[in-house]
């Protein structure tokens, strides 16, 4: 193809693109400042409202700034807990007698105590006493779950047109969602504020065993989740991004209901909430809701962030994970956090090496040399709150090495360190980035998951067009000085899987 039709098939893509954008609904500030109303209750909290009353349905998104890497020291998986107790109910809701299952649960929990110090006598231990204590703690919790009426909170939402109810907990944050008709709004306020005001640690130890068997199954028996584990302890010495949002398997174990009321009352004050509500609102009958039920929550201290800070990293780290399962390879290298002034380079490099099928990675291994069934990125692992990492992936296509997929990854690298990058693929990626983000703010639930993420990691939902600005003024000389600084043999960690070495080998036996 001559240079002319390049360009020629280039500026098509580019009026596609344009095309899409275009025709997306409040594609810019401007647009949206026009329906967005801001408003902090007197205890901190605060919500973001976004006018669309296109259809009658409401997206709501509850981000909290809290979340694994929040972790206290010996109870890591607590953050992921709050995710699982989201929906257990409240005082009124999901109980056939709180005052009596109020009294269980304090009994489950001197029952526990009584257990917990007898075994952490250690040697001293009396192995009758124990079994004792551990039979007595079982009859206490079943007696507590004998007041709870299962599933009651989700089913009144469902009943109530209610759709998308979910939670997610990240290294960074703990977020709550869901979408209901414009008409049950004030349902929202009521159930989402018990949350905060009152919560109920209910069947809080069936949950934290299925958190325990979730990290059994994503885990411990599943050799990627392994090797992403490996790779996090690996990489990160000191810094928390070193232990994934599930949790060590001892410290599940031991979690109790006293190490998640502290955690609330540190995490959970409204000053480290904020909100976001999006579609066919009134600004005013919300305001007047959220002073109603979210009001009486008190105020506390914002908690302070992670003060441990990762030493330079002096040299390249490896690590590797027996498995006879399909090869792959994670390859990371250190790099600074979101705040940074070169957090949208980063974003664009992504684009240039791991943009799907035009991106270089996909071009170079898997297509051209087809030494890889699937390579890729992510600028931004596992957060981006502190300094992280960006990872890349390898996948060997059958009969290919690890090694001579490496050796293609690294000569990827090496092109985009010693030749700037072309104007085309970098107005592609930037208008691509674009599109990607205009693509979400088209739908509510994605719209409100992006302002709440914007909020509580900026202070500002306006840094999503902020961002988009940042990134059409990269240039190459930036992704080559970033490359250039970033993607070194020094502050590199890989991770991979290796096939189990044979019965004998080496001497083995």
């Amino acid at each position: 193809m001559t240079g002319v039709s390049c360009y020629i098939e280039f500026m098509k893509f580019v009026v596609v693109l344009l095309m899409t954008v275009s025709a997306l609904p409040a594609q810019n500030l401007k647009d949206f400042e026009k329906k967005v109303t801001e408003f902090t209750l007197v205890n901190g909290m605060h919500f973001t409202l976004l006018e669309r009353h296109e259809a009658p349905v409401v997206s709501f998104h509850t981000y909290v700034n809290a979340g694994a890497v929040d972790d206290p020291l010996g109870k890591t998986g607590l953050a992921h807990m709050f995710e699982h107790m989201a929906f257990k109910g409240t005082e009124f809701l999901g109980t056939t007698n709180w005052a009596e299952e109020k009294k269980s649960l304090a009994e489950v929990e001197k029952k526990y105590d009584q257990l917990d110090a007898e075994r952490y006598k250690g040697p001293k231990a009396d192995p009758d006493k124990v079994r004792l204590l551990r039979a007595e703690l079982k009859v206490a919790m079943d007696q507590a779950n004998s007041y709870v009426v299962p599933n009651l909170y989700p089913r009144l939402i469902e009943e109530n047109g209610g759709v998308g109810l979910n939670a997610s907990t990240g290294e960074d944050s703990t977020n709550y969602f869901y979408n209901l008709p414009a008409n049950r709004i004030e349902l929202w306020f009521l159930l989402e504020s018990q949350r905060f005001l009152r919560p109920v640690f209910r069947e809080f130890y069936k949950e934290r065993d299925v958190v325990r068997e979730e990290r059994r199954l994503r885990v411990e028996s599943e050799p990627q989740g392994k090797l992403i584990e490996v790779l996090g302890s690996t990489a990160f010495e000191a810094h928390p991004y070193n232990r994934g949002p599930g949790g060590w398997a001892s410290d599940i174990e031991n979690l109790r209901i006293g190490d998640a009321e502290q955690f609330f009352q540190k995490y959970y004050g409204p000053s480290n909430i904020n909100i976001a509500i999006v579609g066919d609102v009134n600004p005013a009958e919300a305001r007047r809701l959220a002073d109603r039920y979210f009001g009486p929550i008190s105020s506390r201290p914002l908690p302070s962030p992670v003060i441990t800070k990762e030493p330079p990293q002096d040299g390249p780290k490896s690590a590797q994970v027996e498995s006879p399962s399909q090869p792959i390879e994670f390859i990371a290298y250190k790099r600074p956090d979101q705040y940074d002034k070169d957090d949208p380079v980063f974003d664009v490099i992504n684009g240039i090496l791991s943009g799907g099928r035009t991106g270089t990675l996909y071009k170079e291994l898997v297509r051209d040399k087809k030494i890889s069934l699937a390579a890729g990125g992510d600028a931004t692992y596992p957060g981006g709150k502190y300094p992280n990492l960006y990872l890349f992936f390898l996948v060997p296509s059958i009969g290919k090495t690890s090694t001579e997929n490496e050796k293609a990854f690294y000569s990827v690298l090496d092109q985009l360190k010693n030749k700037k990058v072309d104007a085309q693929t970098l107005a592609r990626v930037k208008i691509v980035t674009r599109a990607g983000v205009i693509r979400q703010l088209d739908s509510n639930a994605g719209l409100a998951a992006l302002i709440t993420a914007t909020y509580g990691g900026y202070g500002d939902w306006r840094k999503i067009f902020i961002s988009l600005d940042e990134i059409d003024r990269v240039t190459a000389d930036d992704v080559q000085r970033v490359a250039r600084q970033y993607f070194t043999e020094k502050g590199r960690t890989i991770a991979f899987l290796a096939q189990p070495a044979a019965v004998g080998a080496g001497g083995a036996k």
